[in-house]
């Protein structure tokens, strides 16, 4: 069985600012010149559809154009989509029972009562049937109640347990797809700067990919660059267009996983993405940056680091008139490391939970304890998720 494996569209946002509209739709569509010509049995996206719990409607029509072009590929391909922590459950499931009647399945809610569990699609191939079981993205908060007599205390232990209540048959090929921070044992994934933000400090959201243990393909999202956890078999596919200046090394693509019979190894591909303007540095003296300029990439966005032991006369406005989409100038020569050292460390601006530390102690007199510390972490967390961040 031929699938695709996507995530983090992250429709509807912007860098710096700057529209990423014509970006997003240019690797949407080449998703969907692959998905014609390869033709897929089935495409994973495994949440952050949006950006934003809120999504424009400029954003709802891009994904709903995409979906639209996706169905009127003969014969029909099957397409399974799960929320991410970006995504609203409530819009996103907007007309799923029509969607469904075009072979698109939606899951944006973990089991809520004792009767429900996860949305379970079964698809068939010559050696049989693949069980696709949709997890979408959960807090424990969210699956308390189906365990009244021994609460999930923490990230791990609310998939575990929500894991466990399925019936899974190991004889059969079976499939996960899920948008949580997973690790191998005490090897995080890679992250960047553009997912950082929805990571929580500590490690409050670390989930070991050994609770994953019953499935032969594992479709993760919410980590922004393609690479394993552990094996082969659990993997990010990272997204379809860069989102920050610390993804400028990454090689966009989409995972194509060939899944033989019980027991193979997933076999992967990765076919490359492209958006119109590439997202990179550009680090020298102004002279070098600006010989460095060409007609086919000075509309890329970029982050400059000039060199110039003396300041250039109009320096920005100079740079601007060649890279019509900066994102930063930053200047790093002998004169601001040696004004840095004289000033010495610069204050930094604290994060919120260390901010908090800081006024606990001062008004307490006390440290934190590990379980106030998590309560405070928890509440940081929804605060970040309710403002999209």
């Amino acid at each position: 069985m031929k699938i695709f494996h996507l995530s983090d569209l992250h429709i509807g946002k912007q860098l710096n600012g700057y529209s990423l509209k014509e970006n997003q739709e240019a690797v949407l569509n080449q998703i969907v010149d692959y998905a014609a010509s390869r033709h897929p049995d089935v495409i994973l996206i495994c949440g952050d559809i949006y950006d934003k719990t809120a999504p424009s409607g400029e954003a709802y029509t891009m994904f709903g154009n995409f979906l639209e072009a996706l169905s009127g590929i003969k014969p029909e391909i099957t397409v399974l989509i799960i929320a991410g922590n970006h995504d609203s459950p409530e819009r996103l499931s907007y007309a799923s029972a029509f969607l469904e009647r075009h072979r698109i399945h939606l899951s944006v809610f973990p089991p809520r009562n004792q009767e429900e569990y996860l949305k379970k699609v079964v698809l068939r191939d010559e050696n049989g049937p693949v069980n696709f079981y949709l997890l979408p993205f959960l807090k424990p908060g969210y699956v308390r109640q189906l365990f009244p007599d021994n609460q999930p205390d923490g990230y791990e232990s609310a998939i575990r347990a929500v894991l466990e209540r399925e019936t899974i048959d190991a004889g059969e090929r079976n499939i996960l797809l899920s948008h949580q921070f997973y690790t191998a044992g005490s090897k995080d994934p890679e992250t960047c700067e553009s997912e950082q933000a929805v990571i929580m400090a500590g490690g409050l959201d670390r989930v070991d990919a050994s609770v994953l243990s019953d499935f032969d393909y594992i479709a993760l999202g919410h980590i922004h660059g393609s690479q394993k956890v552990g094996k082969a078999s659990v993997r990010y596919c990272g997204t379809p267009y860069k989102y920050s200046v610390s993804e400028e090394n990454h090689k966009k693509s989409v995972t194509v996983v060939n899944i033989g019979k019980k027991g193979d190894e997933p076999e992967l591909e990765f076919l490359p993405l492209n958006g119109i303007q590439d997202v990179r540095r550009e680090r020298g003296t102004l002279s070098e940056i600006l010989k460095r300029a060409t007609e086919e990439n000075r509309h890329d966005f970029v982050s400059v680091t000039l060199t110039d032991e003396e300041e250039p006369y109009r320096v920005r406005e100079r740079l601007e008139e060649v890279f019509d989409h900066m994102l930063e100038l930053r200047v790093d020569n002998e004169r601001t490391r040696h004004k840095r050292l004289e000033e010495g460390e610069t204050v930094p601006v604290l994060k919120p939970l260390e901010a908090f530390r800081q006024f606990f102690k001062a008004v307490r007199g006390e440290e934190m304890t590990m379980e106030e510390e998590q309560a405070m972490e928890r509440i940081v967390q929804e605060a970040k998720e309710e403002e999209g961040l």
